[in-house]
């Protein structure tokens, strides 16, 4: 039998401890159902990894968590903890943010067309707030002329999407800052931003260097001006080069179940060159237009602070989801494998494409030490509901031996956005429960996130 190409995530000695132990088993046993491991540790480290970034350049910067990218709680306790910002795009958001600890001068509201409810809070609660819209800068100046001065910056829209819902072209831009500058009493502009999707570097500096010299115009009109942020799209690189080269190299239609098949435009870049805390010094070592000084010589010099929200890069490892197997059929040489949760625990399905490093299974038995039966099968993934679309993984994984009923299927690496993006209790079927595992005194303990599923 030929193998389908296989794409194993990096190894993670720290998480194989986790799994090669009882405890899978027995939250599988206690929970009835597919769950979520948590490892704040993880989250921790990848913030420190941002800041060292800073600070190895000299720049004034600040980290904001992009509170989309996972609802757990335990990320907003961090933050709260060791003083890492908070990015929310919803009243909703912005209240656990608040009720976890974290001070509202910490946190930063984007997303588009703010409602009035959320916009009234964030300025009571001193929020920066990010700003895409005339009309939008009037329901903001509106709250603030009889409570505080609203702190906000001016999102530019970036010149490559024309067509972005998010930002202020160049004569909104102009009439923005004029507003701000009339409205001194009611406005702190604090600077710009912008949203920017990919994931390149240059892109990225060359319109932070647009936004620096932004600031030095806007100081002239009496502006405070002294801050941009540029916002996320720092990667996650899953797995090895070598892997990722070979998988796109030999994968096909052949390799995916009823028919479907996918492209390399499809897919997430599961290998990144430069990823996380990487690219952002990648972004301060480009020069801006190709030429000049580099992006961290003119913050330093503008006396600009540079703001980032990461979302998916901090939550990089730092947790992964469970699901039992309920059963195992063959079809046309392969199998389908069942398990008791769905797709919409892992959103990739939501952009059509698929979430591509290897799961693992555990054996229900002995976890990790099942010896092989009957060699190695290929099998796709599908879940619990009676959708032909509800698929986990279509693609034919290899499995080291048939998996049975009880064993467990574990996704690495799934806490940045694949995790409850897109969840739904569908069928009634209880969405995953999240679980934080930590270490104390050599031994693994865990407890339930503060935040569960409703």
């Amino acid at each position: 039998m030929t193998l389908p190409p296989s794409l194993p995530a990096h190894p993670d000695p720290q998480l194989d401890a986790i799994l090669a132990g009882d405890l899978p088993h027995e939250l599988a046993y206690a929970f009835g159902g597919p769950f979520h491991l948590l490892l704040p540790e993880r989250f921790d480290a990848n913030v420190a990894a941002f800041r060292a970034a800073l600070e190895e350049t000299g720049v004034d910067g600040r980290v904001y968590y992009a509170k989309k990218a996972n609802k757990a709680a335990a990320w907003i306790e961090r933050c709260a903890v060791n003083g890492t910002g908070v990015d929310v795009a919803s009243l909703g958001e912005l209240r656990e943010a608040l009720g976890h600890g974290v001070r509202g001068e910490n946190i930063v509201v984007t997303g588009p067309a703010k409602a009035d409810d959320l916009l009234r809070v964030a300025v009571l609660q001193g929020c920066l707030i990010a700003v895409d819209a005339l009309d939008e800068l009037e329901r903001v100046i509106a709250p603030a002329a009889s409570t505080r001065p609203a702190r906000l910056l001016l999102r530019r829209l970036p010149p490559a999407q024309p067509h972005s819902r998010f930002g202020l072209d160049d004569a909104e831009l102009a009439t923005a800052l004029q507003r701000c500058a009339d409205a001194a009493d009611s406005v702190r502009m604090e600077g710009f931003s912008f949203h920017l999707s990919g994931y390149a570097v240059q892109p990225r500096a060359d319109l932070a260097g647009e936004l620096v010299e932004l600031c030095l115009k806007a100081r002239v009109m009496g502006l405070q001006a002294d801050r941009i942020s540029i916002g996320g799209g720092f990667a996650v690189d899953y797995a090895a080069a070598e892997d990722w080269e070979r998988f796109l190299a030999e994968q096909g239609p052949a390799d995916y179940h009823a028919g479907k098949s996918f492209t390399q435009a499809d897919f997430y870049p599961y290998h990144s060159p430069v990823a996380g805390a990487d690219a952002l010094r990648a972004i301060l070592a480009a020069r801006p237009s190709g030429d000049g000084a580099p992006l961290a010589d003119r913050l330093r010099e503008a006396g600009v602070m540079l703001l980032m929200e990461p979302g998916r890069a901090l939550l990089d490892r730092a947790g992964c989801t469970v699901f039992r197997v309920r059963g195992f059929k063959e079809c046309d040489g392969y199998g389908i494998l069942t398990v008791d949760g769905t797709s919409l625990s892992l959103s990739e399905q939501w952009f059509d494409s698929e979430y591509l490093p290897d799961p693992v299974l555990l054996g229900a038995a002995s976890p990790r030490t099942r010896e092989p039966a009957g060699g190695p099968v290929r099998a796709c993934v599908g879940g619990a509901t009676c959708l032909e679309s509800d698929m986990l993984t279509w693609r034919k994984v290899a499995f080291p031996a048939r998996p049975r009923t009880g064993d467990l299927l574990v996704y690495p690496n799934t806490a940045g956005y694949q995790m409850d993006s897109n969840e739904s209790p569908f069928h009634d079927l209880p969405l995953p429960p999240k679980v934080v595992v930590d270490e104390a005194d050599g031994r693994i303990r865990w407890r339930l996130d503060r935040r569960q599923p409703s």
